[in-house]
């Protein structure tokens, strides 16, 4: 789905990562990995072209990205804007239909089962503001749902969620790469990495590795990421 030959994510010039070159297959599911700071939520903007690389080249199998459905860091989030539940996870309809045109019968339909198969059926028409950390981050999931996207992108999907939501929100994960998503997402649970991402990329200061989750994770050890990379 997407070839990197060399590419350098980084922000005005400035590179964050070492060269990177290597392929994310369509259907394939891959954990980024690397201590703070090693471009990890660099690399999936720049992977959707929110912004560019600071060299190198990234090629699409389509001639084109991808549509991509993102779930940027909950730090990143608004979480007081004038909102429902509903209507953040109608936001994911916007792709299909347009951005002014109405919703259909289909598409509520799709929204209000997206809204049941996260568990907030009930608070469907509750402000976003009033949501805890792990309804907020389900109703997120719900508006990845809506857009179906060929590719996934999740930026610490588990952060600041309690661990049975984390549970929940990982077997949806899974149930999307089951249904032929791409899913890329950044992790930092080793242990959950292992459990179930076939492919990994670990980012670090000097030199990154990219291949299999069973080759590349010894490598990872965030206390001394430059000596076990070197070794």
């Amino acid at each position: 789905m997407i070839t990197l030959k060399q590419a350098v994510p980084g922000y005005r010039g400035r590179a964050v990562t070492s060269p990177l070159s290597g392929t994310f297959l369509t259907g394939s599911m891959t954990a980024v990995i690397g201590a703070n700071g090693t471009g990890k939520s660099t690399l999936l903007k720049t992977l959707i072209q929110l912004q560019p690389p600071v060299s190198g080249h990234i090629s699409f199998t389509e001639g084109s990205a991808p549509r991509a459905a993102w779930l940027p860091q909950l730090s990143e989030m608004d979480r007081q804007f004038p909102a429902s539940v509903y209507d953040v996870v109608c936001m994911g309809s916007w792709p299909g239909r347009g951005l002014f045109s109405g919703i259909n019968r289909q598409h509520r339909l799709r929204i209000c089962e997206a809204i049941e198969r996260v568990g907030l059926g009930k608070l469907h028409n509750q402000p976003v503001e009033t949501l805890s950390g792990g309804q907020f981050q389900r109703m997120l999931f719900a508006r990845l749902l809506v857009q179906n996207a060929p590719l996934v992108l999740l930026d610490e999907p588990f952060t600041g969620v309690d661990a049975q939501t984390s549970r929940f929100l990982m077997d949806l994960i899974c149930q999307m790469h089951d249904a032929g998503q791409t899913v890329i997402a950044v992790l930092h649970d080793n242990a959950l990495v292992k459990r179930h991402f076939p492919q990994v990329l670990l980012l670090g200061p000097e030199c990154c590795h990219w291949g299999k989750a069973s080759e590349i994770l010894p490598y990872y050890q965030p206390t001394s990421l430059n000596l076990a990379l070197s070794a």
